[in-house]
């Protein structure tokens, strides 16, 4: 089979942090496949199509590619940050569980710099100890089974980074994962909101939990919540690792 399919982390938004394994399978596509602001990062050429599709239709979007790929297509799946972490990786191996007859077709996953650990750099080193993500969104999953997660690795002592923090259709909801984390005892930790990281809209801010608000976040900012010893020095956050 002459066809593949590579689902590839474009970074947080500089060109500058796409690797240069990613970089390559773009030169070699045929089709790059993916949500349509991650898509229109790649720049047009001759040989080469542009699918853009809408948020939601991960699985949709996979079975194209994996479709496109059998039918001899090298296929370059997109995401923004590192494909595996709440992002089409996934959505490609949910879809090849699906159609078993897509099994042939060769896959790799080749990995970007995730918006959390670009946020993380911006800041210091607030994830220096043991650290969880988490998705805010409840999309996918119910948001019970969010703030359960979010008290759980308060309680733990986790250094925590939120995705997907705030969005219009769900504008209250951050609220009560901030009241989550008070209520478990992390109101004096320290709470870092990078926004738009390395774009020229990237801002960040840090407070404690007990100072911040819902509206300092949206859906282009990763929060970054500190365990019980992260700390200030100088213009940098950082967490000491030990405990």
């Amino acid at each position: 089979m002459s066809g593949w399919v590579k689902i590839a982390g474009l970074g947080p938004g500089d060109a500058a942090l796409v690797t240069p394994e990613v970089m390559a399978a773009l030169a070699e596509a045929t089709d790059v496949v993916g949500y349509i602001p991650y898509v229109a990062r790649i720049a047009p050429r001759p040989g080469l199509t542009l699918h853009p599709s809408d948020n939601r239709v991960e699985l949709d979007r996979a079975g194209h590619a994996l479709q496109m790929a059998a039918a001899g297509g090298r296929v370059v799946v997109v995401s923004s940050g590192d494909p595996g972490v709440f992002a089409m990786a996934s959505a490609v191996f949910e879809a090849l569980e699906a159609h078993p007859e897509y099994a042939d077709v060769p896959i790799a996953v080749l990995p970007g710099i995730t918006a959390m650990l670009a946020a993380a750099a911006r800041a210091g080193a607030p994830l220096g100890h043991d650290f969880c993500a988490i998705n805010l969104s409840d999309n996918l999953k119910p948001f019970d089974l969010v703030l359960r997660r979010v008290r759980l690795a308060a309680e733990g002592d986790f250094a925590m980074g939120f995705y997907n923090p705030r969005s219009a259709s769900r504008p209250h909801q951050f609220g009560q994962v901030l009241a989550a984390l008070r209520e478990a005892g992390a109101g004096p930790r320290l709470i870092t909101f990078a926004r738009a990281v390395s774009t020229p809209e990237e801002r960040l801010l840090t407070v404690t939990v007990d100072q911040a608000t819902e509206d300092m976040a949206d859906m282009r900012t990763v929060v970054l919540v500190g365990n019980s010893a992260t700390r200030r020095v100088g213009n940098y956050v950082y967490t000491p690792r030990s405990a």
